[in-house]
């Protein structure tokens, strides 16, 4: 167990920013009427990179959406305007640039860009930081174990599930965007507050970076996600628990089907179960997601669903050969 962190702290926070996000809502008074008022929020960011002109820094999407100013915080307290690069709602990431000739001498001496980890590698209990700008009072930092890995929760803001790395460290509004490192410094995991303030306690989320990693490169180089494959559904894993209180397979449940979709015209409906890609049983959102990462949009790949019987018996299920559509670009 790591008990002195200081180390590893003082490699990382260079490379950790805070974000002050400004924006504009729509209040509805006591006398019914609605006016808009200025109202300013906070989280954290990473520093992911930089090109010939621009200082990235990634963070959640629901950090900086909705933005009229946003600026970031250095570690040396320079503050600076920033701007949107692009966003992914989706996936709740964005990433958010700083020119470079507005960032003075001193502070890109200070500052440093993030290392990598491995998210894949992460085994329960080992431990991990979490360094943010918690509550918006500055950054700071916690520690814990990994308490679970591929942990599959509904995000209602994005109506997706995704497989979460689950620590006891603590994550607090303002650490969202911020990192979860691991004892060596490297970045394997961006913290969600977002996820955290519903209904938990001694429980934070985080988006394993290998996962988020594809999505940031898109976003740095196009500004928006591209090219990538999907099958056209809304979901949320079944585990095995789930699968053997209810007497149904371990798969990814189905809860909406694009309409455009070639799954829709093969008949596949909301409530039938994922449960193998080309033969590869799927156990968790990584095995599906891992897999359509293998093909482009207009690729075929089999799916194996299983649909429960409507008189309460049982079930059955049927092999689909699936032409793969685009990606929303979210």
């Amino acid at each position: 167990m790591v008990t002195d962190v200081t180390e590893v702290v003082e490699q990382v926070m260079p490379s950790i920013v805070s974000i002050t996000n400004q924006s504009i809502t729509s209040v509805d008074s006591f006398w019914g009427q609605t006016f808009e008022q200025e109202q300013e929020s906070a989280g954290s960011g990473i520093i992911i990179g930089e090109n010939d002109t621009e200082l990235l820094v990634v963070t959640n999407n629901h950090v900086v959406e909705d933005s009229t100013n946003l600026y970031i915080k250095f570690i040396d307290d320079e503050v600076v305007n920033a701007y949107i690069k692009g966003t992914s709602p989706s996936m709740d990431l964005a990433v958010v640039a700083i020119k470079l000739e507005d960032i003075q001498q001193a502070t890109r001496d200070a500052i440093s860009i993030a290392t990598m980890g491995d998210s894949d590698s992460l085994k329960v209990g080992e431990p991990v930081i979490a360094i943010g700008n918690a509550l918006g009072y500055g950054q700071s930092v916690t520690t814990g174990v990994v308490s679970a890995l591929n942990r599959t929760l509904e995000v209602s803001e994005t109506g997706t599930s995704n497989a979460l790395i689950q620590t006891d460290a603590a994550i607090n509004p303002g650490n969202s965007g911020g990192a979860l490192v691991n004892e060596y410094g490297q970045v394997v995991g961006i913290n969600s507050a977002k996820i955290t303030e519903t209904d938990y306690e001694g429980i934070g989320f985080a988006f394993p970076i290998n996962e988020a990693l594809p999505i940031i490169q898109e976003l740095m180089q196009y500004g928006h996600v591209t090219g990538r494959a999907a099958l056209g559904i809304q979901g949320y894993m079944i585990n095995e628990a789930v699968a053997a209180m209810r007497r149904m397979p371990v798969g990814f449940g189905i809860e909406a089907v694009d309409p455009s979709s070639d799954l829709a015209s093969k008949n596949v409906v909301a409530g039938d179960i994922i449960t193998y890609i080309n033969d590869k049983q799927v156990t968790s959102y990584d095995v599906l997601a891992n897999e359509l990462a293998e093909f482009k949009p207009g690729d075929t790949v089999k799916l194996t669903i299983y649909r429960s019987s409507s008189s309460g018996g049982a079930g059955r299920s049927f092999e689909v050969n699936v032409v793969l559509i685009e990606s929303a670009g979210e």
